[in-house]
C-alpha cells in the first residue's frame, strides 16, 4: 500500500530515533563498480558499512566485480553479488532489477554510477560520438529512473511501504560549462534533469530522485588529467581552482552517495548536489577579489 504522510512522517521518526544501520534490510544495486579508485566501488563498500540485506555490484564487464563482492561479504557480513551489466541496455536493466526483487523481495537503492568522459573538443565531436556519450550517460540514467523506480513501488521482503532512492552520477560539467567536453557535458545536463523529473513523476510514493554533481575526483576515468599534470610537474595545482584548493577521492562522493541512500535523507528529493569543493559555487574571479 502506498504510505500517507503522517504514516511516512513517522516512520522516518521511528528510523531516526534508533541507533541501527541506517540501510538494514535494504536492497542495493551499483552500476559502474569495476574500477579500483572508482566511485562506484567506494560507494558499494560505503553502503555496506551501513548494513544493507545485500548489494549487487555491476559493470560492463566482471573485472574486479567477484573480489570486491567478496571483500564486502568477508568485512561486512553483506550479501554481494556480482553481475556483469549494460546499464545503458533496457534488458540488462529489467533484468538485474527483476534478480533482486526475485531473490530478496524488495528493492530500496539504485546507484546509477555507470558513465564515460573525453576531453574532445566541439569540432573533434561527431554525431556517433555524441549519441554514443549519451547512450551510456544518459540513457542509463534513464533506465534507472524508469525501472528502479518501478520495482521500488513493489511491496515484499519485509517492505511495508513504498519507497526508495535512486542517485545518479552527474557532474559538476551538467551545471555549467568550463568542466567537461560539449558531448560529455551535454549528457550529464540530461542527467540532473531526468533526476529532477522523476522525482516529481513518483510524488507522492517516497521514491527519491537525485543527482550527485561531482567535481574533480581521482578515479580511473580522470586517470590520464592527473597523469598529464604530474609528468609536467604540476600535479600540486590540480584542483587549486575550487576554494577548498584541492582535488578529492573516490570515498568523498561516496558518503554523500551513502547518505542520499538512506532515509537520513528523507526529505533530499529532486536535487542535483555538487561534492566539489566548492568549485561550482562562484563565477570566476580574480585572485584576491571579493573574498
Amino acid at each position: 500500500m502506498a504510505s500517507t504522510a503522517n504514516d511516512r512522517a513517522q516512520q522516518i521518526f521511528g528510523h531516526l530515533t534508533k541507533a541501527t544501520p541506517s540501510l538494514q534490510g535494504k536492497v542495493c544495486i551499483v552500476t559502474g563498480a569495476g574500477s579500483i579508485v572508482g566511485i562506484g566501488r567506494a560507494t558499494a563498500i560505503d553502503l555496506a558499512k551501513r548494513g544493507p540485506k545485500a548489494i549487487y555490484v555491476t559493470d560492463l564487464t566482471l573485472n574486479n566485480l567477484e573480489e570486491l563482492a567478496q571483500e564486502i561479504k568477508n568485512t561486512y557480513k553483506v550479501d554481494c553479488i556480482a553481475r556483469a551489466v549494460d546499464a545503458a541496455s533496457q534488458s540488462a536493466v529489467e533484468g538485474i532489477i527483476d534478480e533482486a526483487v526475485a531473490k530478496y523481495g524488495r528493492l530500496d537503492v539504485f546507484f546509477a554510477n555507470a558513465g564515460i568522459a573525453t576531453a574532445d573538443r566541439l569540432q573533434e565531436e561527431d554525431a556517433e560520438s555524441f549519441m554514443n556519450m549519451m547512450r551510456i550517460n544518459a540513457l542509463s540514467a534513464f533506465l534507472a529512473c524508469k525501472h528502479a523506480g518501478a520495482a521500488m513501488l513493489k511491496l515484499g521482503g519485509g517492505k511495508e511501504f513504498t519507497g526508495g532512492s535512486i542517485i545518479c552520477t552527474a557532474s559538476v560539467a551538467g551545471i555549467r560549462s568550463g568542466a567537461g567536453s560539449p558531448e560529455y557535458s551535454a549528457s550529464k545536463a540530461a542527467v540532473i534533469n531526468l533526476c529532477q523529473t522523476s522525482a516529481y513523476q513518483y510524488g507522492g510514493t517516497d521514491v527519491r530522485v537525485n543527482a550527485i554533481c561531482p567535481g574533480l575526483i581521482e578515479t580511473g576515468m580522470t586517470k590520464g588529467t592527473f597523469d598529464y599534470a604530474r609528468q609536467k610537474g604540476s600535479g600540486h595545482k590540480i584542483g587549486q581552482l575550487n576554494p577548498t584548493k584541492r582535488y578529492g577521492i573516490a570515498s568523498e562522493i561516496a558518503h554523500v552517495v551513502a547518505f542520499l541512500a538512506s532515509d537520513e535523507a528523507s526529505y533530499l528529493n529532486g536535487q542535483a548536489i555538487a561534492v566539489d569543493g566548492g568549485l561550482s559555487a562562484s563565477h570566476p574571479i580574480v585572485p584576491g577579489r571579493f573574498h
